[in-house]
This record gives structure tokens, C-alpha cells and sequence, in this order.
């Protein structure tokens, strides 16, 4: 049996405004907004439209989504909003991968940091490209997004697990 090549995408939200009424209710800058629509023609050109989108639901993430949606010409509809994205772990973030179902060939988390830029960290086997896997190192900025290609179960995932085939971060 063949071991079928799945993509996870980890990006963390765009720029959002220093304060909201309340922490999960702020909302982008307009550089956000436009870091995000721009990020989505840069993975437009790069991966498929992912089967399933798990966004964190504070503000920023949620209009992050709708802005990268339209940036690659994605179905915003594709998203499902968690609750629990904004407060989760990395471990908590594999754990919902794990739980993906098996037909499942695209995936896209958005989320916040440390999560995304830890996650990212953990994964990458330090096989795959050599320019991406040191920008990301390099720090994860908003709007920053990194591409795995990852082989085996989504329920086998683990550290180490994905191979970095593209890293993007907006230029400022």
C-alpha cells in the first residue's frame, strides 16, 4: 500500500489592532487585511484549496480567513470556527490533526502565537526546504504561513512529522 502525501498549512493571523473590547475581539489592521488577501494568492499559486480550514474564532482569525479566502479564490464556507484554537497548545493542535478524517488531503489550521510558530517548530524533520525551514525559523511574524507535506495517517502525527515545502512572511 502506498503512503499517500497530505499538506498542512499553519499560518498565524494577520496584523490586528492593539486593543479590542476584549482580547478575542479584535480586528484587523488594513495591513492586515491586505497582508492576508496577498498570502492567499502566494498559496493560491502553491497548494490546493485546503478540504478543511480550522480557524481560531477570535476576530482577527475569523477576518484573517475571510481575507485569504478571497485573496487564493477559496470558499470561505470551508472554515470551521473553534473556540478552542485561541487558548490551544501545540499538543492540543496535533491532537485535533490526529483526529481528521483519513480522506482528508489539504488542511489549513489558523491560529495564534506561540501555537502556530511552536507547532511549526515541532514538525518540520528538517528534510524539506532549506531556505523555508530558516525563515520560519527565523521568527513568525503575523500572516506568517509555512507549508508541510506530510506522508503517513493524519492519526500518526507527531514531532517531526512534516517535511517544509514553503514558508511566507509579509515583507515590512
Amino acid at each position: 500500500m502506498s503512503v499517500r502525501s497530505r499538506l498542512l498549512i499553519l499560518m498565524r493571523h494577520a496584523t490586528a489592532q492593539p486593543s479590542g473590547a476584549s482580547d478575542l475581539e479584535r480586528r484587523l489592521t488594513p495591513a492586515g487585511t491586505a497582508d492576508a488577501v496577498a498570502t492567499g494568492s502566494w498559496l493560491a499559486e502553491r497548494t490546493p484549496a485546503p478540504d478543511r480550514a480550522l480557524v481560531s474564532a477570535a476576530v482577527r482569525t475569523t477576518q484573517t480567513w475571510e481575507a485569504l479566502a478571497e485573496g487564493a479564490g477559496w470558499d470561505a464556507d470551508l472554515a470551521t470556527y473553534d473556540e478552542g484554537l485561541y487558548t490551544a497548545g501545540a499538543e492540543t493542535v496535533l491532537d485535533l490533526l490526529r483526529g481528521l478524517d483519513p480522506a482528508t488531503g489539504t488542511v489549513l489550521v489558523l491560529g495564534h502565537n506561540p501555537t502556530i510558530a511552536e507547532l511549526a517548530q515541532r514538525l518540520d524533520d528538517g528534510d524539506g526546504d532549506d531556505e523555508a525551514a530558516n525563515a520560519m525559523a527565523l521568527g513568525y511574524p503575523p500572516a506568517a504561513t509555512t507549508v508541510f507535506a506530510v506522508s503517513g495517517e493524519w492519526a500518526d502525527l507527531g514531532d517531526t512529522g512534516g517535511r517544509v515545502v514553503a514558508h511566507h512572511a509579509p515583507a515590512r
